[in-house]
């Protein structure tokens, strides 16, 4: 039997509060999202006058990062590198998308969870999507 560990709703609220103060220190705006290891969401917030857009960028970059193991930056770069990438079409899942700001979270080398970021640009995402995560590792 396979037994699958999944990041938890007070993580998830600990990266989902961290990124939020951070923004909100910086004066930005954005859309937060935390899921488990299928990339399904555990935790969700659109700050006040963040991108509507964001909302679905934010939950598929969750989605990516959780099913592939790796970064929504490296999928991006995966598809557009002609000689070792390949077309994102060819999972025929219309959730997968290449922006940076989707990062997987790992527990002793496996994936537990996905954070998210969208709404700035891609390495703020990314910034924000990290320091989520680091906020999680401070509960243990």
């Amino acid at each position: 039997m396979f037994q699958r560990y999944d990041l938890n709703l007070a993580e998830a609220r600990a990266a989902i509060d961290a990124m939020r103060t951070e923004l909100e220190r910086r004066g930005l705006k954005g859309v937060l999202a935390v899921g488990d290891s299928r990339g399904d969401l555990i935790a969700f917030e659109r700050m006040d006058g963040a991108p509507l857009p964001s909302i679905t960028v934010a939950t598929n970059k969750v989605y990516a990062a959780a099913r592939e193991r790796i970064t929504t930056r490296e999928i991006g770069r995966n598809v557009r590198s002609p000689e070792h990438g390949f077309d994102v079409a060819y999972w025929g899942d219309p959730k997968m998308l290449g922006w940076a700001g989707g990062v997987p979270v790992f527990h002793e080398g496996v994936v537990v969870g996905a954070v998210a970021v969208s709404g700035l640009d891609e390495d703020t995402d990314e910034e924000m999507a990290r320091l989520g995560i680091a906020a999680m590792a401070t509960l243990s």
